[in-house]
């Protein structure tokens, strides 16, 4: 008997990462191409399938295909998988992506938000499956900021599959910088690698690093202005923390996404914050909390890196597959 496979599709604004998967953390094999905006979204949807179709083409004679999952930025109207005013991806609205990308390949495909993706990956292999936990939240801090939520197992959508954006989340509402959604003072535009960015132009002028991995490095050298910025993040990320861990007393947060290999930079700052600003978080830290494991709020880096959002769209098909409605019911641990 053949043993089952799915093709899994990061959908990024920089790449697109398009993986062959049959279980555990590995790949079968992975593709990496750049994601041509430029060339109009019609071309993104060609890139992904010729790659698909190869790889399906490959693995295939000795696989049981089970699907394509794709993680996309959002907001998704699910489960049709129609793209709704994307802040990072203009010319997309109203963009029919699931139906695009099954015209071309003529395999049933299972789109989620990418954040979302994320929190599936840590939630059934990462550390969501080392805590036994069946909720948590998963923030990925990169072009953008998304988050992706598991309540009770299952993937929150919303009405419309638009809900958890907690990186709209407003962290200076008065005077905050404009973001893609339309609003203003947005996490989004105080912890993303974009923002890192703005904010280092802004207060650095022409000695600013080319990209948030070099600022890293200068604050790392002792840097006191580039020190300031991500503790500038860190402060972000408390206001956007609050309000999720005030409102949904989850035992488990975890940041990823490339921003997070700064970490030791951001959450010093991020933890004193938070102690002041959520006093949930303040009666249920690991460190203070008397009342046991299971009842303490962990806010930790995700566990599987830059493979998240991939692992994740490849568990989807899986997922589908033993779930009442796709992309809304109660999932299970691989």
């Amino acid at each position: 008997m053949k043993q089952p496979y799915s093709i899994g599709v990061d959908l990024g604004g920089t790449n697109l990462r398009i993986a062959a998967y049959a279980s555990g953390r590995e790949f079968l094999d992975t593709v990496v191409l750049p994601t041509r905006l430029e060339l109009g979204r019609d071309q993104v949807v060609r890139d992904m399938a010729e790659a698909i179709n190869g790889l399906m083409a490959r693995f295939n004679p000795t696989h049981q295909m089970a699907g394509i999952g794709v993680g996309s930025p959002g907001p998704l109207e699910l489960p049709e998988g129609i793209i709704r005013n994307p802040p990072n991806l203009p010319g997309w609205d109203g963009f029919h992506l699931r139906a695009a990308i099954e015209e071309q390949v003529g395999v049933p495909v299972c789109i989620e938000g990418d954040a979302n993706v994320a929190a599936l990956a840590e939630w059934q292999v990462g550390k969501g499956l080392h805590y036994g936990v069946e909720s948590l939240c998963m923030l990925t801090l990169g072009t953008g900021v998304g988050s992706g939520f598991i309540l009770n197992g299952r993937i929150w959508h919303g009405v419309t599959g638009m809900g958890g954006e907690a990186g709209h989340i407003q962290v200076h509402p008065y005077q905050g910088a404009a973001c893609g959604c339309g609003g203003f003072g947005c996490l989004e535009q105080y912890a993303s690698a974009t923002a890192i960015a703005r904010m280092a132009r802004e207060q650095m002028g022409t000695q600013a690093p080319s990209s948030p991995h070099m600022l890293a490095t200068m604050a790392h050298a002792g840097n006191r202005q580039a020190q300031q910025i991500f503790e500038q993040v860190g402060r972000a990320l408390a206001v956007g923390l609050t309000a999720v861990i005030n409102m949904l007393n989850l035992p488990l947060c975890l940041i990823g996404g490339g921003v997070s290999d700064a970490w030791d930079l951001f959450a010093p700052t991020m933890f004193a914050e938070l102690r002041s600003r959520s006093y949930v978080y303040r009666l249920t830290e690991p460190t203070r909390c008397i009342c046991g494991e299971a009842l303490q709020t962990r806010i930790e880096a995700a566990e599987l890196g830059s493979n998240a959002g991939l692992l994740g769209a490849c568990l989807l098909p899986f997922q589908a597959a033993t779930s009442d409605a796709p992309s809304t019911g109660v999932l299970a641990r691989a």
